[in-house]
């Protein structure tokens, strides 16, 4: 089968979810300005304050990234506006959701106009893997915090209302979401046949969300008996994330500088969820980074138990079926992850075929079939890396992406 160049199609469906996003995203920011608001006016300005610090944290990082990859784009992928008003809208937080409402202009020249379409699809592909890679690092670096201070306060005050139930429930929810939506993001660079199935949709999601909901119990319980270790922790483990993603060599940025930047997201990344950005065998890594996060989750829960004053045992009698449970849902998200990829991986498929890869098997032959592009200057660079971090090539074809010829690749 010979590869094809044209992206995943985008029709109406993806139009409508596009401009579903873009509203959630918008929503989002005026939703942390109004809790921020209420802590203020119920007497928690602290609690306020940090809202707000990790909204504006995570926002000037996202903006930063934005304006570097537009910085760097082919000038014939770059929106045609002038570079002084794109620059404001930067420094003004807006850079993202102008990304966003550019991604749906051309979208909708995609969906209903037919000139030059598979130009369209392909330049509509590039701006839409950046959408997707800023939305991973904001809900990272602000909706995830959010959701742990959220489950704090709960957890402090011992009531919660229904507002604040439904704002849990869906910000774990969208967390797992936007772990799968980069990952469909990168799936798109493969072939049509490794598409992303329903049920591989569904194991992948049920995995981030069972292996994220027990790591911001535990940093919630640990806040609850110490608040300002948790800054301790945070920095601590930030720190040691950092070294650890820096000693991977990673490639992603265009400079040094911005490249510690990216180091630095991904570090916080890490302090909550699973993120490979290494190229190479990732079973290895995988086990260790999973132990240190059981071995760390366990000993803040541990820590609360043993810590909490005894007045506060009958108070939060309810939380000890909820902390027991916790490892169990850790150990079914590592079994999931484990069947997903045991058997829906795209690496599965190709081993199938007999296309076994070199860093992951033992076996020869040429991995996972990815997309070619006749035109290197409408593929998006930056996701190529992170999809040769992901989807491991045998040396050939590893060779052959390097020299920038076809081989584009997608990632987990």
């Amino acid at each position: 089968m010979s590869p094809r160049t044209a992206p995943p199609r985008f029709g109406p469906l993806q139009l409508a979810l596009a401009a579903a996003g873009t509203a959630a995203a918008t929503l989002d920011v005026f939703m942390d300005g109004w809790v921020a608001a209420q802590y203020a006016r119920h007497g928690h300005p602290g609690w306020a304050a940090l809202s707000l610090a990790l909204l504006a944290a995570a926002s000037a990082a996202a903006q930063a990234c934005s304006w570097l990859w537009l910085r760097s784009d082919p000038p014939a992928l770059r929106p045609a506006v002038p570079v002084l008003l794109l620059a404001a809208l930067h420094l003004l937080q807006l850079g993202f959701f102008f990304r966003c409402l550019y991604a749906l202009k051309v979208g909708w020249r995609v969906c209903w106009a037919r000139a030059e379409e598979e130009d369209e699809q392909r330049h509509l592909a590039f701006i839409s893997h950046d959408i997707s890679m800023l939305r991973l690092f904001e809900t990272f670096l602000e909706n995830t915090p959010q959701l742990t201070l959220l489950l704090y306060i709960v957890l402090r005050t011992n009531k919660a209302e229904i507002s604040q139930g439904l704002g849990m429930v869906t910000a774990f929810l969208c967390v797992s979401w936007s772990l799968l939506d980069y990952h469909q993001s990168l799936r798109s660079f493969l072939q049509d046949k490794y598409e992303l199935s329903r049920s591989s949709s569904i194991v992948y999601f049920l995995w981030n969300l069972f292996l994220i909901c027990p790591r911001i119990l535990a940093l919630a319980l640990f806040a609850l008996l110490w608040p300002y270790g948790m800054a301790v922790h945070f920095s601590l483990l930030w720190l040691a994330m950092f070294l650890w993603v820096s000693l991977q060599g990673t490639d992603f940025m265009e400079s040094p500088g911005s490249e510690q930047l990216y180091r630095a997201m991904v570090a916080v990344i890490l302090y909550f969820s699973w993120f490979n950005v290494a190229q190479g065998r990732t079973l290895h890594r995988s086990i260790i980074y999973h132990g240190f996060m059981l071995v760390d989750s366990t000993l803040l829960g541990l820590a609360w138990l043993w810590g909490r004053a005894p007045e506060e045992e009958e108070e939060h009698s309810y939380l000890i079926p909820v902390v027991s449970a916790a490892l169990p849902c850790y150990l079914l998200g590592l079994g999931l992850r484990v069947t997903y990829y045991k058997w829906l991986h795209p690496n599965v498929r190709a081993r199938r075929e007999g296309r076994y890869d070199e860093v992951d098997a033992n076996g020869g032959g040429d991995g996972v079939e990815f997309r070619s592009f006749l035109e290197p200057d409408l593929v998006n660079r930056r996701m190529q890396w992170l999809a040769q971090s992901h989807f491991s090539l045998s040396q050939p074809e590893q060779q052959h992406f390097l020299n920038g010829d076809a081989a584009v690749e997608s990632a987990v």
